[in-house]
Order: C-alpha cells, then structure tokens, then sequence
C-alpha cells in the first residue's frame, strides 16, 4: 500500500508523519534536526514518499502539534494503519490509546488488563516497537514502581519524561514526580 510522509513543526522539534489510505502508520520524534528526522523516516519507511499532508493526515499533525504545546488533546480519534503489526502488539497498543494525556499505566497494569500479569515485560518490548508515538501514547506507560522504563525515541527517558511534563503526568494519580520537575539526572562522565 501506498505511504507518505510530511515534516511538521512542533513545540519539542521537528516531527513527521507517515500515512497510507487506512491511517497513519509511523511518527517520528524530532531528531537533531529536520534532516535528521527526514533521514530517520525514510530508513523506517523507505516506499514513503514526501508529499502534502492529506486531509486525515493534517488532523493527526494539528493534534499532535497541540498536544506538544501542553493542549490536553485526546488522539484516539485518528485512525492507524496497524496492517504491520502482530496481533499481540495490536491489543497492547488499544490498552494503551485509552490513557488520557496527564495519566499513566504501567507495564504491569496494562499486562494484567491482557489477562496475564506475566506479561510485563512483553509489554514493555511492545512499546518499544511502537511506530506511531504520540497517537498510540506509549510515554505514558511506565515500569513497576513508577519507574520510567525505557524510551525507544531520540533523547531516550529524557525525552520521555519531557512528553509527560507537557502533558502534566501525574503517574496513576500519585504524587511519583511531584517533589521535583521531570527531568532525568545529568549522566556522569
């Protein structure tokens, strides 16, 4: 099937998005620069070819604009085209749209919603494969504990914890960050 992709402006960078007739089927958070994320796009998706956004993909593009700019924007709206994805991945990824921006699950909890808290740890794998952040929100899945777990995107956990500041994420109501902005620490040399 056919797939385009445009590069958009955000508060956080340069992003891009990459559509086909059924949905959206890849975001991509900013890298160094526009180049860079424009590079990145076409490694992931290398058929996809530059264009204009089509209507349902300027939707997806204003929504997620709005959402980096701190609106409490709800993405569940804009249709993926998850053709590529595993049937397990497919059910963790509808878990996880029904988080609302400012909240938070865990691997664990999401594991459990599957039916089997053993899970965990493919959940967390399944957010890692992620290919559309932002729209399937899997910043706002955490590890046990309220740990941050892992981030597959540029910046990594720091670029986590920056999605879940914008969105003002209090980690399944509790008070995980409260105490201090969300940051992670300086690493050591």
């Amino acid at each position: 099937m056919e797939q385009n992709f445009a590069l958009f402006e955000t508060a956080i960078g340069p992003c891009a998005i990459v559509w086909s007739a059924r949905g959206v089927c890849g975001v991509q958070l900013p890298e160094r620069d526009a180049d860079a994320t424009r590079a990145r796009v076409q490694r992931r998706h290398p058929a996809a070819v530059e264009a204009p956004p089509s209507a349902a993909a300027r939707r997806a593009i204003d929504g997620i604009v709005a959402l980096l700019a701190g609106e409490k924007r709800d993405l569940t709206d804009i249709a993926i085209d998850d053709a590529a994805q595993d049937d397990f991945n497919k059910r963790v990824y509808a878990i996880a749209r029904q988080i609302p921006p400012g909240y938070t699950m865990t691997y664990g909890e999401i594991a459990e919603r599957l039916g089997d808290k053993l899970l965990a740890r493919d959940v967390g794998q399944a957010m890692g494969e992620n290919p559309t952040p932002l729209i399937m929100p899997c910043h706002r899945v955490l590890a046990a504990g309220g740990k941050t777990g892992g981030f597959s995107a540029s910046g990594g956990v720091v670029t986590k914890l920056r999605l879940l500041s914008i969105e003002g994420a209090e980690p399944g109501g509790a008070t995980l960050f409260a105490r201090l902005p969300l940051e992670a620490a300086p690493r050591r040399r």
